[in-house]
């Protein structure tokens, strides 16, 4: 198990440029299992979750090569190293043109997909163009339950069947011999994000028209829509959460390009107050970062928009807002185009550092905010209301954390706890980071680009 070794208090300064979208990026991996063509993703993290799931494809067969990224508008070739701070651009080709089924309903293949909660986004387009797909309970962060029913009643109401397998403990999801998934309306209980994005991915390939209301319209999800038009798909809605696809018979091969993750847009903006002397976050696709930017701004972030740029100079105060009434600042976690659940780790660190209060509300999942403990421990004001909510009362930078050893719970937790400890007094610890390996591109080298002291060990 590897760890992280920070020497707290040295400001950072410079510019670093966002990586591609880590969820973006497996949704359009596992759609290029629609087709036999091939499908070129560009800007493709190199993160430990994508790769897996890329060698996870390997594996069932999909013919997979490094490519050569698509030249910037005027004709010019693309840069060969990225800018300070920057992450490389990985662009790949995928065809899936003969895969192994036999591998596919293998023990073998269903353990690696235990491992890995991003292979739950494999069953859509198998099913769809196989007819039929293997699962069990998929990995990933231990933040409370996860659970796919949204997913199941789908594939249902497209016309799938199951049957559970007790002796290997798996579900079999299949069309029978004589049918095959037929479009329907459907009301999803819940607006789930890999939900929607594998029963649209199921549905490309339905007789008939789909109707999806109350789908997930992160852009995630637009781009994974873009990606299947692009394909051949006819999909209406994009955007919305009413979605339309009309069934068509064939995908072919295109050629995508990968949003900047604005998690890590997010979590660049809560390092820069934290421990910034003038940060700059490169290319980030403003117009897709919702309400993201204005969150910080509620913490008294100060962040200026410059083209497709965010520059936050230094902060030396932060002060928390209060509503129009005067009443104690809130910040929810919500469906987008609410405030995504995935960046408040990062907002409860910041806040301690304000002056004011704040009440942070984690709706979604009942276990992610227990590691404020850690925070605790290295000097925070914060009182654990419940699972689901936290006070954080602001220290306006006249108390700083103290330095500690600690372990990375998840992947929003342990970038938090990164900030936490790069503004603290002395050297921390934080162990189990194959969890913010998961997540975040070579994080150590670019934010030591910028001024850290981050080892590795």
């Amino acid at each position: 198990m590897s760890a992280f070794i920070i020497e707290g208090g040295h400001p950072l300064q410079g510019t670093i440029t966002p990586q591609g979208a880590k969820n973006e990026a497996l949704q359009a991996i596992c759609a290029t299992l629609l087709t036999s063509e091939p499908v070129i993703i560009e800007n493709i993290p190199d993160i430990r979750d994508v790769n897996n799931l890329i060698q996870l494809l390997k594996d069932i067969g999909v013919k997979v090569q490094k490519a050569p990224s698509a030249p910037p508008l005027g004709g010019r070739a693309a840069l060969p190293s990225p800018p300070q701070g920057g992450s490389g651009r990985g662009s790949y080709s995928f065809q899936a043109d003969n895969l192994n089924m036999s591998y596919l309903e293998s023990d073998e293949f269903v353990q690696k997909c235990a491992t890995l909660r991003g292979s739950v986004l494999m069953i859509g387009p198998l099913l769809a163009r196989m007819g039929k797909a293997v699962i069990t309970k998929p990995g990933g962060d231990k933040i409370g339950r996860r659970r796919l029913d949204t997913h199941f009643l789908g594939f249902k109401a497209l016309g799938a069947k199951f049957r559970h397998v007790p002796e290997r403990n798996v579900y079999e999801i299949f069309v029978s011999q004589t049918s095959s998934l037929k479009g329907t309306y459907m009301l999803l209980d819940e607006a789930s994000v890999t939900g929607t994005a594998n029963i649209v991915m199921a549905a490309v390939f339905a007789t008939g028209t789909t109707t999806i209301y109350n789908a997930a319209c992160e852009p995630y999800v637009q781009q994974l829509c873009r990606l299947l038009n692009a394909m051949g798909a006819q999909i209406e809605g994009i955007g919305s959460n009413l979605l339309t696809i009309h069934g068509v018979e064939q995908l072919h091969g295109t050629r995508h390009r990968v949003l900047p993750d604005m998690i890590e847009v997010g979590s660049f903006i809560g390092m820069a107050a934290m421990v910034g002397d003038g940060i700059r976050i490169k290319d980030v696709a403003l117009q897709h970062l919702g309400i993201i930017p204005d969150a910080f701004r509620r913490l008294g972030v100060q962040i200026q928009v410059e083209d497709d740029d965010l520059f936050i100079p230094h902060q030396k105060h932060l002060v928390v807002d209060t509503f129009i009434d005067g009443t104690i600042m809130t910040l929810a976690d919500a469906p987008w185009p609410g405030l995504t659940p995935d960046l408040l780790s990062v907002l409860i660190v910041v806040a301690t550092q304000a002056r004011g209060s704040v009440l942070i509300h984690q709706k979604m999942f009942e276990s992610r905010l227990f590691f404020v403990d850690k925070l605790i421990d290295m000097g925070a004001q914060i009182i654990l209301c419940d699972p689901h909510r936290a006070v954080v009362v602001g220290h306006d930078r006249k108390v700083t954390l103290r330095a500690q050893r600690m372990s990375s719970p998840d992947i929003r937790a342990g970038i938090a706890l990164l900030i936490a400890a790069l503004s603290a007094k002395g050297c921390s610890r934080i162990d189990n980071i194959e969890q913010i390996d998961r997540g975040y591109e070579h994080i150590e080298e670019r934010l030591n680009a910028l001024g850290a002291r981050i080892e590795r060990e």
